[in-house]
């Protein structure tokens, strides 16, 4: 009787983007899929831009303070350097990250890593912000997360900011931005 051999399973890399305005869950959706993989006993990479510091300077912690360890980097060519043979790789505030960070996730993607990001995919004047584009472009898997419409009770999906400075990035809370529905967003 011949038996044939048992083939290792070789494993398929995906990347997963979720996106949506401020204070959809985002963070929270990250964290959740990063922790089922780790009970998994997936190996687990997980990082941020270096500049957000808000909640805490290492962790990545969710507006309703669930939180997971991680790792900030400079640009997206040190996500590259420092997840060598992991399974998932996260990513959280894509947007802040610099325009090669598609490129570097294509790559983990197709080495069989899954990629799993979260951002915000408008700026504050309701444009398409930083990689986020080109992620949902390469994505496998898209999640778009709602939050509810400060004055109105909508759907919204615009990130409104209510303090008046111009620059493109200001990290702030509630008390720089508002979750905003389209016709709330335009008439603010």
């Amino acid at each position: 009787m011949f038996i044939e051999p048992q083939r290792s399973p070789v494993r398929k890399g995906w990347i997963e983007v979720i996106c949506g305005a401020m204070f959809s869950g985002k963070t929270e959706e990250l964290i959740r899929r990063l922790k089922r993989a780790q009970i998994a006993n997936q190996s687990v990479e997980i990082f941020k831009p270096a500049i957000d510091t808000r909640y805490d300077e290492n962790d990545i912690v969710s507006h309703d303070e669930k939180r997971i360890r991680s790792t900030p980097v400079q640009n997206s060519h040190n996500i590259l350097l420092l997840s060598a043979d992991v399974d998932v790789v996260g990513v959280d505030e894509a947007q802040f990250f610099d325009a090669d960070l598609s490129d570097v996730l294509e790559q983990l993607a197709a080495k069989g890593t899954r990629v799993i990001v979260a951002g915000l995919d408008m700026d504050y004047l309701g444009k398409p912000f930083g990689p986020i584009p080109a992620l949902l472009a390469r994505a496998d898997y898209i999640t778009k997360l709602h939050a509810i419409c400060m004055k109105c009770g909508d759907i919204a999906t615009y990130s409104y900011r209510k303090a008046k400075i111009d620059d493109k990035i200001l990290l702030g809370e509630k008390d720089v931005y508002e979750p905003r529905c389209r016709t709330c967003f335009y008439n603010g």
